[in-house]
């Protein structure tokens, strides 16, 4: 009580602020009006908008003064570090709140995995809030390293900084209304949290489904009609620039002054290198000024609207009784970051801020693989044409091709560097199966070599690409030396790595270490002749999740997302 009385003596003008913003314009989040004023801040709260003195001055002139970013949907395990390293990399580009899922780690260690990141993000000078996991395996054919029940996920909703029910991507199930699915999502409607969408494909009868369902956002629309469909539907569009999935474009003709309130700004999966070099939200809001949307909308999108949607009541905006997160700009159209504060506390200045790491021993130990012979890898495809996974550059949809491809006298599959055909195989990595699912894939455009992860969304099994299986079988046993990470191999030698130990997930170092080993990663590409214009370890990585279409691999086997079943190669 004595923090309110303080601050609306401070509103009130009876007694000094401990901060005032001076001399700077201060962006109106709700008229999208820069306004000329001073802002009050006691207790790491916003006391008033106008004219204060307080005991500490903060000169603005001739900066803006906007809310911190918010980033409605992160996976922080794209990053490779732990949420303390991903704070410190994030925070210099004016991200101080983030929403995230952690269903990577959770479909590796369930509930351990739940926890150890709850347990790291404690302490980190930013606030990073949790949707849990609502698809631990994210469907049944695959096998992940856990299994998350309604049960199991209930007692986190006591968490603070726990909102809701992560992206569901069982549309299956929703639709089917299976007794898991209906007790997980009647279980956030309970506690009255936010249910998130994963809508990708879906047509109008399956949003209806969704929004029927009580799931209020998407974040995987790729055309402005997608979106306009949402939104006609009461739902809010998460606009995605990450690594691969890159939307940002194709949707801002969709956005208008009367449903700009609906569109929110999300990275999804982003690498650390990227993070670095191109920003967080941050990278959003310049590429859509860029390419002609309001900058003060841009901002409002990054900001006020994820706190409404998301029900962060004290942020998004600089107004009285709202968390003083905000950024100094020296310049709104690029949008130049001079300073970032979060609770009146400056905590990144001219792209640098610190942290501490904090141990992960409950989470290590996680890749469990045979040991892999030529005949593990000797994938028969008999007569006739054979399915063939096609990816497209920085999307993670695929094609499903039925094409010739090459085969050995004994019918065995063949890769051919000329004709872009390489082996793919996902090796389960969790519960000592021996599971090992083989297939073609087409558009990787490296010439020699391998490449292997244990990122392999979402149930992170070992994912190998390669143009010979020597090369493939060394990857394999390198990655199980690392206990996890992405490895590049030459001639039967490691000529880049990234060790993961934590889950085969995260980095155990910290996140300048990480980036220089993501350098080190894109020259071993070089090395195989790897294209360019798109991340192949990223694109290696969705090339396992049955959830996104047309047609992916799984430890199963060859899966058909639109059938949704699994699939010969010759079939």
């Amino acid at each position: 009580m004595d923090k309110l009385v303080t601050r609306i003596q401070t509103a009130a003008g009876a007694r000094l602020a401990d901060t005032v913003i001076k001399n700077g314009y201060v962006l109106d989040s709700y008229n999208l009006e820069l306004v000329k004023a001073d802002v009050a801040i006691v207790n790491g709260v916003i006391a008033g908008i106008g004219t204060f003195e307080g005991v500490e001055i903060i000169d603005a002139e001739g900066k803006y003064v906007v809310p911190s970013l918010i980033d409605a949907h992160v996976h922080i395990e794209s990053a490779m570090v732990t949420p303390t390293e991903f704070a410190k990399a994030v925070l210099p580009h004016g991200v101080t709140t983030v929403i995230t899922d952690p269903h990577e780690i959770a479909n590796v260690c369930g509930t351990e995995g739940l926890s150890f990141m709850l347990e790291d993000s404690e302490t980190v000078p930013m606030d990073i809030f949790f949707m849990l996991p609502s698809c631990v395996p994210s469907t049944s054919f695959e096998n992940s390293g856990a299994i998350l029940t309604a049960k199991d996920l209930k007692p986190f909703y006591k968490h603070n900084r726990v909102l809701g029910l992560a992206e569901v991507m069982d549309y299956p199930s929703v639709a089917e209304t299976s007794d898991s699915m209906m007790q997980k999502l009647n279980d956030a409607h309970l506690h009255n949290k936010k249910i998130d969408g994963h809508a990708a494909g879906l047509d109008s009868r399956a949003i209806n489904i969704y929004k029927a369902a009580g799931i209020d956002t998407d974040h995987e629309c790729i055309t402005a009609d997608e979106a306009l469909e949402r939104i006609q539907r009461g739902m809010y569009v998460l606009i995605r620039e990450g690594s691969v999935a890159k939307n940002l474009k194709q949707l801002l003709p969709a956005i208008t002054e009367r449903n700009a309130r609906r569109f929110m700004f999300c990275t999804d999966d982003k690498h650390m290198n990227d993070l670095l070099n191109e920003g967080s939200v941050d990278h959003n809001i310049r590429l859509s000024i860029e390419h002609g949307l309001n900058p003060l909308l841009a901002i409002q999108m990054a900001t006020l609207n994820a706190a409404e949607c998301y029900g962060l009541k004290t942020k998004g905006a600089l107004v009285p009784g709202n968390d003083a997160d905000f950024l100094l700009l020296d310049d709104l159209e690029s949008f130049s970051i001079a300073h970032v504060y979060r609770g009146g506390k400056l905590v990144a200045e001219n792209g640098s801020t610190e942290g501490k790491k904090r141990p992960a021993d409950a989470v290590m130990n996680s890749v469990h693989i045979p040991e892999l012979t030529e005949d593990h890898l000797r994938l028969s495809v008999g007569e006739g044409k054979a399915n063939v996974i096609e990816i497209i550059p920085n999307q993670l949809v695929t094609n499903k091709l039925n094409i010739e491809v090459d085969r050995d006298p004994n019918h065995a599959f063949m890769p051919s560097a000329k004709n872009d055909l390489m082996k793919l195989a996902v090796i389960e990595r969790h519960h000592h199966t021996g599971n090992i699912g083989l297939g073609i894939v087409k558009g990787l455009q490296f010439k020699q070599g391998a490449i292997a992860s244990t990122v392999g969304h979402d149930s992170h099994n070992l994912i190998i690409a390669g143009t010979n299986d020597l090369d493939m079988i060394k990857a394999a046993e390198m990655i199980e030396d690392m206990q996890g990470g992405l490895v590049v191999i030459k001639d039967q030698k490691v000529i880049g790595k990234l060790p993961l130990p934590i889950a085969g997930l995260l980095s155990d170092k910290d996140y300048r270490t990480v980036e220089k080993e993501l350098e080190n990663l894109d020259q071993a590409l070089e090395l195989i002749e790897a294209p360019t214009h798109f991340n192949p370890f990223l694109t290696l990585s969705f090339l396992s999740l049955p959830v996104i279409p047309d047609l992916k691999l799984t430890d199963l086997g060859l899966f058909d997302v639109k059938a949704f079943r699994h699939i010969s190669i010759t079939e």
